[in-house]
């Protein structure tokens, strides 16, 4: 039975298993918002232990909540990922500020390094590669560094829609990677088709790039709340796939999940085993509780199937 004849079987007197989807989804990331977190009365009773969280900091979210749900996650007994975005900081010291005070009030050693969100840096910097360049990350004890990558482009980067300059940034990355000991990843934008993924891992690849990729995955939500993400978060081409579903009635009252993405992003792996495409990073845009226990299910399916 081929991947997608799964999928559509998925439902019919219980899941289907869909071959190679418990192992990619396994060791999977999250991430929370300081206000998000904040509703969720215990972590290790909805995440797998030791579940990387990602903490995404919104311009004017206070220093203080950032590193207090960054403790509270270390605390529980999670690897906590806080976003340094690069322009909403206004100066070296404040910098410098973060890192001290995510190391010695959380125990944090990890950060996800951003450009940011916003159109004016608030200061000197504009890009995660000027962070990682002011050498405080390895001063402060951060021993691993995510960047991110966009499969799809960023016009944000490449105004004319093509990858001249985002491919720049990754192979200056790899640079970086290779004559430091930073343990690196590149965490990647969501997107809702894999080929053009699969395409972007493997040409990457070919191009020197080696970093492991945590392929960035919509969780499941409302369509036109995905839509709404969708459009506000740049995604690119693959957005079609949203709004040719948006027109079939029926459809459109159905909930997304991502499964037919990681189906295939499964069989590619399972045909190739030196993918770059280490782990599954999940954006939970219809909430924590409902990404969690989707991939968790996926998972525990996958895991009675092997065993």
């Amino acid at each position: 039975m081929s991947v997608l004849n799964f999928i559509r079987n998925r439902g019919r007197g219980g899941e289907s298993p869909i071959p190679g989807l418990g192992e990619t989804v396994a060791g999977y990331s999250i991430e929370v918002m300081p206000r998000t977190a904040a509703k969720i009365e215990r972590f290790d009773a909805l995440l797998p232990e030791g579940t990387r969280v990602y903490i995404a900091q919104i311009d004017g979210t206070p220093i203080e909540e950032m590193v207090a749900t960054a403790r509270r996650l270390r605390e529980e007994g999670f690897a906590a990922m806080p976003h340094i975005p690069a322009r909403i900081i206004a100066e070296r010291a404040q910098l410098e500020d973060w890192l001290r005070r995510y190391r010695d009030e959380a125990g944090v050693d990890e950060a996800l390094l951003l450009a940011g969100g916003v159109g004016t840096p608030r200061g000197e910097f504009h890009s995660s590669m000027q962070l990682m360049e002011t050498g405080l990350f390895d001063r402060y004890g951060f021993r691993r560094l995510h960047v991110a990558g966009h499969p799809e482009g960023n016009r944000d980067i490449d105004p004319d829609g093509g990858t001249a300059l985002v491919d720049d940034a990754l192979r200056w990355k790899q640079d970086f990677a290779s004559r430091t000991d930073a343990q690196m990843a590149i965490v990647t934008q969501f997107a809702f088709e894999a080929q053009p993924i699969i395409d972007w891992a493997g040409r990457i690849s070919e191009a020197g790039i080696d970093l492991p990729i945590h392929l960035g995955v919509a969780g499941p939500t409302k369509l036109q709340t995905l839509i709404k993400f969708a459009v506000a978060c740049g995604v690119g081409p693959s957005i079609r796939v949203l709004r040719k579903r948006a027109m079939d009635a029926r459809k459109l009252l159905m909930p997304y999940e991502p499964d037919e993405v990681l189906a295939e992003i499964a069989a590619h792996r399972a045909v190739n085993p030196a993918s770059p495409i280490a782990q599954i990073h999940v954006f939970p845009l219809g909430g924590i509780r409902s990404s969690a226990e989707w991939m968790n299910r996926q998972a525990r399916v996958g895991a009675a199937v092997a065993s």
